[in-house]
Parts: structure tokens; C-alpha cells; sequence
């Protein structure tokens, strides 16, 4: 069996539970590389990552470059002497950087690669109504989520489930495929297979203003879709035009209902504790919701201290 010495790479509470698997397996891990602590809150305080919080709990040593190919920190990793890089939630590396263990540099991706590709693999299968998704473990090469794939598990979506739920399921089964991939590497077992070239794919696109905004016009399914794709983070988001002032609010849980109504698109209806969008051939019941400069909020207590107008509208 080969002796591992192991550099991880990762920054949020998703790399976390990988790299406590790891621990947990009692393999050596002579490094961690995660981001800069950066101010945050009110008092812009600098914050560790969800990685070195952990890495310092269990006396790991960690490195935090600003510049990934800064010669400074290049002889520090090399000072290091892996002989295997694992990332799980990083930025791309230089290839000084992956090409540099004997055994070389794996992935963790919370998708079936090829498929979605990309920043936001998890939100995307949500908002694209898939009935599965999954988990792969792959080799870096020079483009982004390109690498021969070492192992891929299938991962069932529901119904229900929204990108919070989804990535918990992926976190979880994610740190178990890497072990399996870590032992894989260590009794020297590992068969790869290339990634097809020559089909279309879908793509995990990064997340933003237009591509996370609600269009009411839309039908059900999509709409649905794509809140619980965004939810928790980082929500989707509409205009809602309230006693002649727009503004904006963000909606963080909903359900669909199909029925047929008279309703315009978009209209607000609210039926004792409970506040209804009409959409084509139906409703978005709105359950939990945020307006500006507010905390998030169940549609019943937002209803004790806040009234729509005959004219409320989302749009």
C-alpha cells in the first residue's frame, strides 16, 4: 500500500465534512490550503473559512495564499511534500499546483460529469426539474471539470427538496467517495474513464442577478423549480408592488397548487394566514419570505404586521 501524505483544498462547510471523513480514516494529512479569512458582519471582523475553523480544531498545518502560483507559497506546498492534492469546493489551480503529487490532484464534484459543469452544480439541478443528480471524483487536468472520472454515484432528487436539502445529501455521500477514491489511489486500483467531447451538455451556470429573478409568466413547474433551486441560497428573487411602491423581496420557500383561476399573473391573494401568487394555470403559495431591510419570515407573521393592498402585485 502507498504511504499518502495528503494536501487538502477546500473553503466551505461542504469541504468540511470531506475532510473530517478523511481524519475520521486516519489518513495523513500534511496540509490544508483554504481562502484568506475576510472581514465580515457589521463590524467587518475577518473570518475564517468553514475549512480552517476545523483544520485549527484538529492543530492541522494551513496555508491561506492570496496568489496560488506566488513563488512563496509554491515552495511552502512543495516544502510540504504531498504526494496527493484533494479539492472539494475550491478555484481552479494552476498546474505548478495540481500537477505537482506523484499521485496527482482528484476532485470533488457535486454533479454526474459531465453534466453541469461549472460554479453551481446543485442549484441547477434543482431549477432544471432533475429526478437525479450525483457525485464524481476526478483527476485535474488543465480545464475547468474536464478530468478523467475516477468514481461517480447517482444521488435521487425529490420532489420537495431544495438546494439546502440537496447539498446536505451531496456533502454527505461526497466525503464517502472520496475516502473510497483516497483507497482506491493508496492500493494503486485506480481505472479511469475519459469524459465524452463530442455531445452537449448541461452547464452549472454562476449564479446571478437576471438568471435568479422569478418570472411570473412562466409556467408552474419552472417557477417552483427554481425557488427551491435557490433556496436557501441564494434565493430567488421578484419585484413585489405593493400600494403604488415597488421593491424587491426575496422568497425562500413555496409549493405549487394547480388550479384554474381568473386571476392576472402575478396577482396577490391572501386567504387568512396564507399568501397565493397566481400563475398560469394555478398558484406559488408563498411560505417563508424576506422584504428589504427585514429578517426572513413565515407568511403568517408577516401577515400580523404587514398588509397587501387591492393592487399587490409580484412582479
Amino acid at each position: 500500500m502507498r504511504d499518502l501524505r495528503i494536501v487538502f483544498m477546500g473553503t466551505p462547510d461542504f469541504a468540511v465534512e470531506t475532510l473530517k471523513t478523511i481524519i475520521a480514516h486516519d489518513y495523513n494529512v500534511v496540509g490544508v490550503i483554504t481562502a484568506p479569512d475576510k472581514p465580515a458582519g457589521r463590524g467587518r471582523k475577518l473570518r475564517a473559512s468553514a475549512v480552517k475553523e476545523y483544520a485549527l480544531s484538529k492543530n492541522l498545518n494551513i496555508l491561506q495564499p492570496t496568489n496560488l502560483k506566488d513563488e512563496g507559497f509554491i515552495e511552502e506546498l512543495a516544502a510540504l511534500a504531498p504526494n496527493l492534492n484533494i479539492v472539494v469546493a475550491f478555484r481552479m489551480l494552476p498546474k505548478v499546483v495540481w500537477d505537482m503529487p506523484t499521485y496527482g490532484t482528484f476532485n470533488l464534484h457535486a454533479s454526474l460529469l459531465p453534466d453541469y459543469r461549472g460554479a453551481a452544480p446543485i442549484n441547477w439541478a434543482i431549477i432544471n426539474g432533475e429526478e437525479k443528480t450525483g457525485i464524481t471524483t476526478f483527476f485535474i487536468d488543465e480545464k475547468i471539470d474536464t478530468g478523467h472520472v475516477i468514481f461517480q454515484e447517482e444521488v435521487a432528487i425529490n420532489t420537495n427538496d431544495t438546494a439546502g436539502v440537496l447539498h446536505d445529501k451531496l456533502m454527505t455521500n461526497g466525503a464517502l467517495l472520496v475516502v473510497k477514491t483516497i483507497a482506491a489511489i493508496a492500493n494503486d486500483a485506480v481505472t479511469v474513464q475519459p469524459q465524452p467531447k463530442d455531445s452537449e451538455f448541461k452547464t452549472a451556470y454562476k449564479l446571478n442577478r437576471e438568471n435568479t429573478k422569478i418570472n411570473w409568466s412562466q409556467e408552474i413547474s419552472i417557477i417552483y423549480n427554481l425557488i427551491r433551486g435557490l433556496s436557501p441560497y441564494p434565493s430567488a428573487w421578484c419585484e413585489l408592488h405593493n400600494k403604488g411602491v415597488t421593491e424587491n423581496i426575496k422568497i425562500y420557500e413555496a409549493s405549487p397548487v394547480e388550479e384554474p383561476h381568473s386571476f392576472e399573473i402575478g396577482k396577490i391573494i391572501i386567504e387568512d394566514t396564507t399568501i397565493k401568487v397566481a400563475v398560469d394555470k394555478g398558484y406559488i403559495l408563498i411560505h417563508k419570505l424576506q422584504l428589504p431591510g427585514k429578517k426572513a419570515m413565515e407568511a403568517k407573521a408577516l401577515l400580523n404586521g404587514y398588509n397587501f393592498y387591492r393592487d399587490a402585485k409580484m412582479m
